[in-house]
């Protein structure tokens, strides 16, 4: 572009040159005729913006990207800053006023942005062309609206500007100033223009009052209100004022426009209600301020969803438990068969999970593709869900449409630690159906966890079962131990899943022992004791000998087994 521009200037300034020497030398000759004109071009426009070179030949282009020349974005830049003394300077020196970015936006543009009234009144005062729009359709006057510039809106008015403009998009000078929330700019317009429609709607088929409730400015909500307009036009979306305003939690913007919307359980394209849209912006008191007003705590969206569904889908603890709290079915399915515990497992939400746990949520409902809430934890190996999950009390037998269950997904998965958490649970739960009569008052005051245990009192005895697992036990001598504590061959079989070499035996059996350390510390017995009788069982009394040894230890060995 630049090189274009060059050659053009010098185009027509040689042909300006060569003109002036022609006619000297017919002044030297005394010629009596001039010879023959020449018809020449007419000069392009960018051509006769050169015409000046040759007094000022560093004025070229600002930039590689811009069309401006320095000096024209000099005059730009200053009326950006209201720099006033260097506007007249620039424009004396005959700098067009109407130059244009390559966003085709002139230094009244800029003016009118920036809210600089004197510029703007000196860009006026030379002939600055009030309504040229740029490359989005807006001229001065929507800009300085859009940014809440009254004392330059009023006097862009008076210098002929068109209040009745818009830009590309169909914005007016309504929809400028509500989503700025200038409603001085409102009350001008309103005052002086009656024939302006407060409800004329952009190419979106948005208000102004659309505009002002999703920035979430109450005081602009009311005032167009007041004046008359309506909180029942939809967008191309199916949306509200009032889905605008819950869209982003504006509560003050909503506690205005509530009142005056038709049907507070409206939907949008998407079946959304205001209170879907609480929900999965995690707004929770938005959400009990629509519930006071009677929205339908149950409706369903296109997809079957109800708003708890969505609160559980983005893991928004508080607006669950405000829906929960205030009578949601925590157990409802959408079209996926899903209930809000399915999708809580997908967005990791511990916290709603609680929630559902003590509602009374049935974690055993399974959803179109039979997997139960189980199945999922396991599938993405989410842990501390599953723990609540298996805390719970669930039925670890159900079966997905691929005949798996929750153990076969964590091991397909290689999952180990799930794996182990629910044969804990596993067996636990048969433990429990026989021994739940004992002490029953005491048993319901445990807190029950199948994770990884950590505690600093189970140290010593848990190197005793890694030393046994890893230094003593043959090859399969772990699985006789697994037969003798009543472990299923479903257990053993997802248990050898795990494959690290020709030694996995070690690890699959450590992994054993600390899954029956787990329920022998539930139940409250002792270790010590019931491994020596298992060992002893399978016929490995030297080695049941050893490990007695190992963990009770001497009385000053600083290993000795805190739970003998």
């Amino acid at each position: 572009m630049n090189n274009q521009l060059h050659l053009e200037a010098f185009v027509v300034v040689g042909t300006i040159a060569e003109q002036a020497r022609s006619e000297a030398l017919i002044a030297a000759l005394g010629a009596a005729t001039p010879p023959p004109t020449t018809t020449t071009r007419e000069p392009s426009h960018l051509a006769r913006r050169f015409a000046g070179l040759w007094e000022n030949m560093d004025d070229d282009l600002a930039s590689d990207d811009d069309l401006l020349l320095k000096s024209e974005k000099d005059l730009h830049d200053s009326a950006r800053r209201n720099d006033l003394n260097r506007i007249t300077e620039l424009l004396r020196k005959g700098v067009d006023v109407n130059a244009k970015s390559y966003t085709n936006r002139t230094a009244l543009h800029l003016a009118a942005g920036k809210g600089q009234e004197a510029a703007v009144k000196l860009l006026l005062n030379h002939h600055a062309v009030v309504d040229d729009e740029d490359k989005f359709g807006m001229n001065a006057l929507l800009l300085a609206a859009w940014f809440g510039h009254l004392n330059v809106v009023q006097l862009l008015i008076c210098a002929g500007a068109k209040a009745a403009c818009k830009n590309k998009n169909g914005l007016n000078i309504f929809h400028c100033a509500a989503q700025k929330g200038s409603v001085d700019i409102l009350q001008f317009i309103i005052e002086n223009f009656e024939n302006l429609s407060l409800d004329k709607p952009d190419k979106s088929n948005q208000t102004a009052t659309h505009l002002a409730a999703e920035h979430g400015f109450a005081e602009t909500v009311a005032y167009l209100i007041s004046c008359g307009a309506s909180c029942n036009i939809t967008d191309n979306e199916g949306n509200l004022p009032l889905h605008m305003a819950t869209r982003k939690g504006h509560l003050d913007a909503i506690r205005e426009i509530v009142t005056k919307t038709r049907d507070i359980n409206a939907k949008n394209s998407e079946g959304q209600t205001a209170l879907h849209l609480a929900a999965l912006g995690g707004f929770p008191r938005c959400a009990q301020f629509l519930l006071s007003f009677g929205c339908d705590i149950n409706s369903r969206n296109r997809k079957g969803m109800k708003p708890l569904h969505c609160a559980a889908q983005e893991s928004r603890e508080e607006v669950a438990k405000v829906l929960i709290d205030g009578g949601a079915d925590v157990d409802g399915l959408d079209d996926m068969g899903s209930t809000a515990a399915h999708l809580t497992i997908l967005s990791n939400g511990t916290g709603i999970m609680k929630l559902i746990i003590e509602a009374n949520g049935d974690l055993n409902l399974l959803d179109n593709n039979h997997q139960s809430p189980l199945h999922l934890a396991a599938e993405h190996s989410h842990h501390n869900i599953a723990d609540l999950i298996l805390a719970s009390g669930v039925n670890l037998k159900l079966l997905d449409k691929q005949g798996k269950s929750s153990l076969d997904i964590a091991a397909r998965g290689n999952h180990i630690n799930l794996v182990d958490m629910i044969i804990k649970a596993d067996h636990f739960y048969n433990w429990e159906q026989k021994n739940r009569d004992v002490d029953q008052e005491s048993w319901d005051l445990q807190t029950v966890s199948f994770c990884q245990e950590r505690r600093a009192e189970s140290k010593h005895m848990r190197w005793v079962l890694w030393h046994l697992a890893t230094q003593l036990l043959k090859p399969e001598q772990w699985k006789e131990l697994a037969v003798y504590w009543q472990f299923t061959a479903a257990h053993i079989h997802a248990i050898e899943q795990q494959w690290t070499g020709p030694k996995s035996y070690k690890e699959h059996g450590h992994r054993l022992l600390l899954i029956w350390f787990h329920g022998i510390l539930m139940a409250k017995e002792n270790p010590i004791k019931a491994l020596y009788e298992a060992l002893s069982a399978i016929d490995c009394q030297v080695v049941a000998e050893h490990v007695r040894r190992k963990a009770n230890g001497e009385p000053e060995s600083p290993r000795k087994c805190m739970l003998s």
